[in-house]
């Protein structure tokens, strides 16, 4: 990047994307927003602007839809940034100017060309400047606006995490515990059996069968 490109960047406060020396394009450092606000319930996708990119908007930008990755609604971003239609049209005429100018016209001619092609449509180039430097602020406040609703679905994700993991050793260590308490039983009964046993014994193994036979009140033990 040229030293005039540099200072241009500092300009915009770093909204420009740098390409590599491979040609290769990298966004330039952007930090997400240091406080994403107070996390909502994991399932929100509508994050309250920051300081950061509020300044960006007119009106709250288009919610981040979950699971379409890499798809934004960009003139809906560019509504809530107050960037008009025409305004918007005029950006992509100047676009539409350079793409369509052979890439070996050299940057001084096809400036001239350029301008000289805005300047028969009665478009100020000063409009344009205006128009394409409030787009590239519109996407880097919405590029903020999501780094903070990440952020925040992050660490109201892993809060819920914690405690659903607090529950599940609760529920755990509660259900190790009755498994205790069940073979504490089972020792005082047995304990308790082998005293009442004793007086089985005394009567002898054919009394107590016809005793059990007989009685409406008991049933025989189950064969083992």
């Amino acid at each position: 990047m040229s030293d005039d490109r540099k200072g241009l960047g500092h300009t915009v406060l770093g909204w420009f994307i740098e390409k590599d020396a491979a040609g290769g394009e990298g966004l330039a450092p952007s930090e997400p927003a240091s406080d994403p606000g107070t996390p909502g319930a994991v399932d929100a996708v509508t994050p309250s602007l920051s300081d950061a990119s509020a300044g960006a908007f007119q009106a709250p930008p288009p919610p981040l839809v979950p699971g379409a990755s890499g798809n934004v609604d960009f003139d809906a971003v560019f509504d809530a940034a107050g960037i008009a239609a025409e305004e918007r049209g005029q950006v992509e005429r100047a676009r539409d100017l350079l793409a369509n100018l052979p890439s070996e016209t050299p940057a001084a001619v096809k400036k001239q060309i350029v301008a000289a092609s805005l300047k028969a449509f009665g478009i100020p180039i000063e409009r344009i400047i205006e128009a394409s430097a409030q787009e590239i602020q519109a996407l880097e406040g919405y590029i903020q606006t999501g780094a903070a609703q990440a952020e925040s679905f992050r660490a109201e994700a892993e809060r819920k995490t914690a405690a659903f993991e607090q529950e599940i050793k609760r529920i755990r260590e509660a259900a190790e515990s009755r498994v205790r308490e069940q073979q504490g039983v089972v020792g005082a009964c047995n304990a308790k059996k082998l005293e009442v046993q004793q007086i089985l014994e005394f009567f002898g193994q054919e009394a107590v069968a016809r005793v059990v036979r007989d009685s409406p009140k008991l049933q025989s033990p189950p064969q083992t």
